[in-house]
């Protein structure tokens, strides 16, 4: 009999699905017309590793139109392209309070009060590379195709449905417009973005797209450098307090997970350092999440401990064991090392300094050194050479002196 150690993550993927199907609400979205063809019963579910471990259950390979869940992954680009600065001097970073298509601006600035809403999304567009829609289009297309690990096709049928129907969306255009704040001709602007929004995708792909966000900007299954680190933590800060619209700060309580939505029944959502996630179910709730989405992400969030402010309980001590025996005293350190680690070594170590004792670290243990702990134990060193303290440190892998 052949064992696979993996079957409980699809036995839980394949719970939370089976009672996500018993939930009933929600209205599949009909403000686009295409999208009201959408499969009301259509359920998958799909977890991405930052190791590039893919878990799935479901309708977790049916292809839909991403939608805004394509909204954090172009602001990532237009984040890489033209820097924060530039970005930020036409779409805030705010929270709005108010429904994803609302006709408004921050009154103070001019601005749409963030990316993830339509205005602000729009904007987001504007500022991608390129002159024309097209030019616009293929830098989006290929960068979601980065994200994905894969390429992906136009539902040309939903892209023509949105513009028939996109007066809304030009009206926001129009009115960011005439504030100044967007980067490019009305129709520019609108058409790329109902061409990404028409971009065919599945559950699998969200939620690689959303592990490339929690791995730093790197797709975990291709090994492919998208973004820098510093991009995709602006763009997960940016999910954590607006990518559910207006539900956004009961979501964080209740999930606690970074997360965009879109009308076309996808949640992509993530926890830094470990995974991303993708359900796919059409129906919407009152702010345009998908409902079993919701509940099913909720579910997880709660039965596995997934909430990214949930305690983690007493860490490991840095110091795996500390050889007063020896001269100098040898305090060898492990694991990964960031601000309280190095608080706490440099706080037991305070002691045996002010007896004058010598003493070294020892950094062979260590499989990383964060850039608080790096700092932290570089001042360290400065300040008992300056006082005439004896401290060293064994550092074979030279992690004291790496720039990141």
């Amino acid at each position: 009999m052949t064992v696979d150690l993996r079957d409980p993550i699809r036995l839980a993927l394949a719970r939370v699905v089976e009672e996500g199907r018993k939930l009933e609400g929600g209205d599949v979205a009909s403000y686009i017309p295409e999208l009201a063809r959408a499969d009301p019963d259509a359920l998958g579910v799909a977890i991405a590793s930052v190791r590039g471990t893919i878990h799935e259950t479901g309708d977790s390979d049916t292809e839909f139109t991403i939608q805004s869940v394509s909204k954090p992954f172009v602001l990532a680009l237009a984040l890489e392209q033209a820097g924060l600065t530039e970005v930020t001097r036409h779409v805030g970073l705010e929270p709005s309070g108010e429904p994803f298509n609302a006709i408004s601006l921050d009154e103070a600035t001019g601005r749409p009060f963030n990316p993830m809403i339509n205005a602000g999304a729009i904007v987001t567009s504007s500022l991608i590379d390129g002159d024309s829609a097209a030019e616009k289009f293929a830098v989006i297309r290929r960068g979601l195709e980065a994200f994905a690990g894969r390429q992906l096709d136009v539902d040309d049928a939903v892209f023509e449905s949105e513009l028939e129907s996109g007066d809304r969306n030009r009206a926001l255009a129009y009115l960011a417009r005439s504030a100044g704040t967007l980067a490019s001709s009305v129709d520019v602007a609108t058409e790329a973005y109902f061409r990404q929004c028409a971009l065919l995708v599945s559950a699998r792909d969200i939620a690689v797209m959303a592990a490339t966000l929690a791995a730093g900007g790197r797709n975990p299954v291709t090994g492919e450098r998208v973004v820098s680190e510093a991009v995709a933590r602006w763009t997960t800060a940016v999910m954590s307090s607006c990518g559910m619209y207006d539900a956004s700060g009961a979501w964080m309580v209740r999930v606690g997970l970074p997360a965009k939505s879109g009308v076309g029944g996808g949640v992509a959502a993530l926890l830094p350092d470990q995974f991303g996630i993708g359900t796919f179910s059409p129906p919407l709730d009152a702010q345009g999440n998908s409902a079993r989405g919701v509940a099913m992400l909720e579910a997880l969030s709660n039965e596995y401990g997934l909430h990214l402010l949930m305690h983690r309980g007493e860490p490991l001590s840095p110091i795996s064991t500390l050889d007063t025996d020896r001269d100098p005293i040898v305090a060898r350190l492990r694991g990964e090392l960031v601000f309280s680690g190095a608080e706490e070594v440099l706080t037991r170590l305070d002691t045996l300094a002010r007896d004058g004792v010598a003493i070294e670290m020892d950094l062979e243990g260590v499989t990383r050194l964060g850039p608080a702990a790096r700092l932290l134990f570089r001042d360290a060193l400065k300040e008992a050479s300056a006082s005439g303290h004896d401290l060293t440190v064994n550092d074979p892998d030279g992690l004291l002196d790496e720039a990141n």
